[in-house]
């Protein structure tokens, strides 16, 4: 087996959190290496789609039988029905999993990860958050508070460019915002009859991670509104890896980038109780290797790095890297969402808006916060993400008309349509799990992952209260034709996957301390979702992120002070 020189710093993955851990390490002065298992992606160059048409495909871009069959899984949760953007998405076929229940494992192996792909809503956890699990009495309590994370949420969005709106609410905080979107003529009707009718809620634009207004980002312009984010933006309007923190850390001289590597374990040394390195399979010549620093950061997404830490096992850990607790694997959480309203608005027919927004409404929790707010039926709350628009699809049936009444039809917009969609959290169970399956192996020898995960009774009575609460507010503010909307599918489907090596004070009961560090091997740090003690509401990108760029901070003067 190969042995690599050493390094300050390694870093596995290069998605949001991979990204911020390579920025921030190489540009305190550690020599790091960042390993990604998929192949290269460089900025502009390789989004091959991003000015396509739909006319440019056969099939107008849908997936053809044998596509289908090679992505069986991501096909049936609608992500990656579109050519322009599935080659981003795994081959289903060549990266196995099995599942005792369902769960759709959503994947992009290459460099950039999901930042290439992500949905950018960027909210920041609360204190709500991090305090519930000790207030409900579930899991174990989070390590931290809204206090110690709120300066590091300050330097993310400062850097990614979140545009947004100040709301001053204790349960969304506010953060370092450029100009906001637009909402339509219907989203601001909506918003001000929810302000008409109801003291607690409110509705505002989302907060996305996208360039608007004048404050300038190296090698980055303002959002065109294209809304083909998931092509890869060649204008780097929005936060990925690929334009903005891969680049910070290249700038540096630091940044080794080793992509097509597939780190399986972590190396450990019994006599110092540190870890040494990773073992590295060459995913092209399978050649087996290994690389050692003084640091390691994993980084490969929630059920990635949890499945590293599990096949490192040694003398010390028979049960994997850091797993004396016996959760390592466990609380997969994820959030659950499609639940909720449509409904038609008659009027504004003289309206349109400009452009193709990639963003919606939000509307923020309003459950479970407090007073007369909190619920017998179910714990925690969720969120609404939504947006109206006019559609003209029911015009161009061809039973509807034809000849020169079609032509005109097609050019005359449909009516105004909305709809809500809440985002709910899920609890931290401990018998949401993952396991290793060593009988069914890859095409690199190494155990496929086993899925054991499922929603529960508080989401499924917390879904109930979004579709009444989704009704109530589009009734009140006049829509018709008003439809309730309930498919909780698996999860998975939110992308959200966090849980797997959750934070907490006691090693007895948790994987990680404060810091992000293995309590049992402090050089070794875990920054993407599986850190997570509880879900929250919100999209947690940001908050890997931040959570990243922190420990990262911690980690760089650990080694400076040789500890």
């Amino acid at each position: 087996m190969e042995q690599e020189p050493q390094y300050d710093a390694i870093v596995v993955g290069t998605g949001i959190s991979g990204g911020w851990a390579a920025k921030e390490l190489c540009e305190k002065g550690l020599k790091t290496l960042v390993l990604e298992r998929g192949r290269m992606v460089t900025h502009i160059d390789d989004y091959t789609t991003a000015n396509d048409d739909p006319w440019d495909y056969e099939l107008k871009g849908e997936p053809s039988r044998s596509e289908i069959a090679e992505q069986p899984k991501q096909h049936r949760t609608g992500y990656v029905t579109d050519k322009a953007h599935r080659h981003f998405f795994v081959n289903d076929l060549k990266h196995p999993y099995n599942e005792t229940k369902r769960f759709d494992w959503i994947r992009g192996y290459h460099v950039g990860g999901r930042s290439l792909m992500w949905g950018r809503q960027s909210y920041r956890l609360c204190d709500f958050d991090f305090d519930a699990n000790k207030k409900d009495g579930i899991a174990v309590d989070w390590p931290v508070r809204y206090k110690d994370i709120a300066p590091w949420y300050d330097k993310v969005e400062e850097f990614i460019g979140v545009s947004g709106e100040k709301l001053g609410l204790e349960q969304l905080p506010d953060g370092q915002f450029l100009p906001p979107m637009e909402l339509n003529c219907v989203e601001d009707h909506l918003k001000k009859n929810i302000a008409e009718n109801y003291e607690d809620r409110l509705l505002t634009i989302g907060r996305t991670a996208h360039i608007t207004g004048t404050k300038t980002f190296e090698g980055r312009m303002n959002c065109q509104y294209r809304n083909r984010c998931m092509r890869g933006c060649p204008f780097g309007a929005y936060f990925s890896s690929n334009s903005s923190t891969l680049p910070a850390a290249e700038r540096t001289g630091n940044m080794t980038l080793r992509p097509n590597s597939i780190v399986h374990q972590v190396l450990y040394d019994d006599k110092t109780g540190k870890a040494t390195g990773v073992e590295v399979i060459d995913t092209l010549t399978k050649e087996k290797m290994q690389f050692t620093a003084k640091v390691i950061f994993l980084c490969a997404s929630a059920i990635a790095s949890a499945s590293i830490l599990m096949q490192s096992k040694s003398e010390r850990f028979p049960n994997g890297m850091g797993n004396d607790s016996g959760e390592l694997g466990h609380n997969i959480m994820d959030h659950h969402f499609k639940a909720g309203a449509f409904g038609k608005y008659d009027g504004f027919k003289d309206k349109y808006f400009k452009g193709r927004r990639p963003n919606g409404i939000y509307i923020p929790r309003f459950r479970n916060i407090g007073g007369e707010t909190d619920q017998k039926n179910f714990k925690r709350g969720y969120g609404y993400q939504g947006g109206a628009s006019r559609s003209n699809w029911e015009e161009t049936i061809a039973e509807l008309g034809y000849g020169k009444e079609l032509k005109e039809k097609i050019l005359e917009p449909g009516g105004w349509r909305v709809g809500l969609m809440g985002f709910g959290e899920c609890l931290p169970y401990h018998e949401n799990k993952m396991s290793l399956d060593y009988n069914t192996l890859d095409e690199w020898g190494l155990p496929t992952i086993t899925f054991d995960a499922e929603f529960k009774e508080n989401e499924l009575e917390m879904r109930k209260d979004m579709i009444k609460q989704a009704m109530d507010m589009l009734t009140k503010a006049g829509f018709t034709d008003i439809q309730p909307w309930d498919d909780i599918g698996a999860p998975g489907l939110g992308i959200h996957e966090m849980g797997t090596a959750r934070m907490g004070k006691d090693p007895k009961t948790s994987v990680l301390n404060a810091n992000n560090q293995v309590h049992a091997v402090p050089n070794v740090y875990v920054t993407d979702g599986a850190f997570m003690t509880s879900a929250s509401c919100v999209n947690p990108s940001l908050t890997y992120m931040a959570f990243t760029a922190r420990a990262a901070d911690h980690a760089a003067k650990q080694i400076k002070n040789n500890a």
